[in-house]
């Protein structure tokens, strides 16, 4: 019974990190910044092939991770002054250009690395409970997510940066004639949502076999979690995630992992036909 028990909540909990996790950076650039990214699948796959590189170059595991973060954010940088800076304000010209720097990027890494490369395995290490052998890698990544959502919090909520980044997204003119360089806060903020993805991907990497398409298995949950929490990352994610995350751990322990991907993207249907704004107008509404 006891073993039973900790297998769903360790299964809600794997859910929730790798939802967490997954849009986390989407929910500063398209919650905040408004800037449809579909390119950010391939801002992961970067996090978790420079990952793989690194150590397959000697380098340590965590050392390599946040190697592969930190590639994607300045990849990420690049990107917004050189692309994404042109279409503020027109979301539909941003969907277009990330959709065909998607295609590069995934095209592009099909030619020069080729069709797959080598995992490096899951780090050992696991513990049972009752009947049931759980992984410990797969609880660090738990422990992970609610970092990410403490750091983003401290980043946003108690530092300068965070209340110029705020400021920006909200009342852009109004910034810049206050002679905040809205331009470095724009492009700041696209590296820091990119650096989170090319973190997830880098946080996943020993899990999975990388393929250049493997972004896509993470765009989908990232963009039904950015949805449904709304524009604030650090009001929407979290409530997002738990929500999706306690939904499909329920349907995968009853019927399977096709009905659980089902029955939330049925969710996510029904919250936005009764939450609009998501998550993040409701609490707006109930702090007001």
């Amino acid at each position: 019974m006891l073993g039973e028990l900790f297998s769903y909540i360790y299964q809600f909990a794997d859910i929730f990190a790798f939802l967490v996790l997954a849009s986390a950076g989407l929910a500063i650039v398209f919650g905040m910044m408004g800037v449809i990214n579909l390119a950010h699948g391939e801002f992961i796959m970067c996090g978790a092939y420079v990952t793989v590189g690194m150590v397959n170059l000697g380098l340590p595991l965590v050392l390599a991770q946040l190697c592969g973060a930190l590639a994607a954010a300045i990849l990420g940088i690049l990107v917004e002054v050189v692309v994404i800076r042109r279409f503020y304000n027109r979301p539909v010209d941003t969907l277009l250009a990330t959709w065909g720097l998607s295609l590069i990027v995934t095209q592009g890494t099909l030619l020069v690395v080729g069709p797959s490369l080598s995992g490096i395995g899951t780090p050992p290490g696991s513990f049972s409970v009752g009947d049931y052998s759980f992984s410990t890698y797969r609880v660090m990544l738990f422990a992970a997510s609610i970092a990410v959502l403490g750091i983003l919090y401290l980043l946003f909520m108690r530092t300068r940066f965070g209340v110029l980044a705020r400021a920006t997204m909200q009342q852009p003119s109004m910034a810049r004639a206050l002679g905040v360089r809205i331009n470095w806060i724009y492009a700041l903020s696209f590296g820091l949502g990119t650096g989170l993805a090319g973190l997830c991907g880098a946080l996943y990497a020993p899990t999975m076999t990388l393929v250049p398409t493997m972004g896509a298995a993470f765009v989908t949950d990232s963009f039904v979690t950015v949805v449904i929490g709304g524009a604030n990352v650090l009001l929407g994610t979290a409530p997002a995630a738990i929500i999706l995350a306690f939904i499909r751990t329920g349907l995968n322990a009853w019927q399977g992992q096709i009905i659980g991907q089902i029955g939330m993207l049925v969710a996510v249907i029904l919250v936005i036909r009764v939450l609009p704004d998501g998550v993040t107008g409701l609490v707006n509404r109930h702090l007001r």
